[in-house]
């Protein structure tokens, strides 16, 4: 099924469902219903739910890369340690480094394969697993999003924050790092440009939400931001926190993707939007090639190219 053959009162229960509202069960019952034409509501719903085999781009034995699990400390974390799937391109080392952060279910396996594609392009990629300290990403989303539901969030965020620490000090990294994540972890991405100040050297939030508008002062990284044309409950968020950004001159380029859900760049369930996704994963990858150059300087000063 299709993104145009799904009505958008299943969106908008998907949405619910996506960000912890509504569980799968309520999802499923409330989609059935709905009266429609055609395709039940319950056929709908269901083909919103993920599949992550079929969604798999880059192969975890492909020969351009090498990947692993590996543990690394989290001071003032949920448990101390943390879990991350490091991933790294095959030849000589070292390269810029990018710290994916997931969605709100844990490490799931389409921000693996994201993070597979990033080594592909030449960066030490780290994906970390939130879940880790609560016995790691469960298999599905629907206990993911229950268990990362059940964390702090002060801590969980210092477990982001030691995550894109570590794998800027890895042995592979030049030292140059970004930061990328979707839905909750393109908030982290913020939270991240504020905690790290000039320690990042770039950050890319998919239709995450902004940081306290306060904080927005303590970013030094520039921002690419991911944004979908429907998604009501970010896009709200904007206007303040643009206002925000060029008030305290920190640079950043957003990009409206014309046509596209939260979570078009998720190509696992029909919200993918694959002309725009491709759009902005090129676009993703060559603002980090820019900004994780050997020798490029970071500036404090705002040059808006926005979009």
């Amino acid at each position: 099924m299709t993104s145009q053959e799904i009505d958008q009162q299943i969106y908008d229960l998907y949405d619910e469902y996506c960000h912890g509202k509504i569980n799968r069960r309520e999802f499923l019952r409330r989609a059935s219903s709905i009266p429609l034409l055609g395709a039940s509501g319950l056929a709908m719903a269901q083909a919103l739910l993920p599949r992550y085999a079929e969604a798999q781009t880059i192969s975890f034995t492909d020969e351009r890369i090498k990947a692993r699990y590996l543990e690394y400390p989290s001071p003032e974390g949920t448990s101390g340690e943390m879990r991350g799937y490091l991933v790294e391109p095959t030849g000589e080392g070292p390269f810029p480094a990018v710290v994916v952060i997931h969605e709100n279910r844990g490490l799931n396996p389409y921000i693996e394969d994201v993070a597979r594609r990033f080594a592909v392009e030449g960066f030490l990629a780290l994906a970390p697993d939130g879940l880790f300290p609560v016995g790691g990403y469960p298999g599905n989303d629907d206990d993911g999003r229950a268990l990362q539901r059940s964390l702090e969030q002060g801590p969980l965020r210092r477990d982001m924050l030691n995550s894109a620490r570590f794998v800027q000090s890895h042995p592979s990294s030049t030292g140059k790092v970004g930061a990328v994540g979707f839905c909750w972890g393109g908030g982290i991405t913020n939270f991240l440009a504020v905690e790290m100040g000039f320690d990042l050297s770039a950050g890319v939030p998919f239709y995450g939400a902004p940081p306290e508008l306060e904080d927005v002062a303590r970013i030094k990284a520039p921002l690419l931001i991911q944004s979908a044309e429907d998604d009501p409950r970010i896009n709200a968020l904007w206007p303040d926190f643009e206002a925000a950004l060029m008030a305290h001159q920190v640079r950043y380029e957003r990009h409206l993707y014309p046509g596209t859900r939260h979570g078009f760049h998720n190509n696992s369930t029909p919200r993918h939007d694959e002309a725009a996704a491709q759009l902005a994963w090129e676009r993703t990858v060559a603002f980090f090639r820019i900004h994780l150059a050997p020798g490029h300087m970071q500036t404090s000063k705002r040059t808006p190219n926005i979009t």
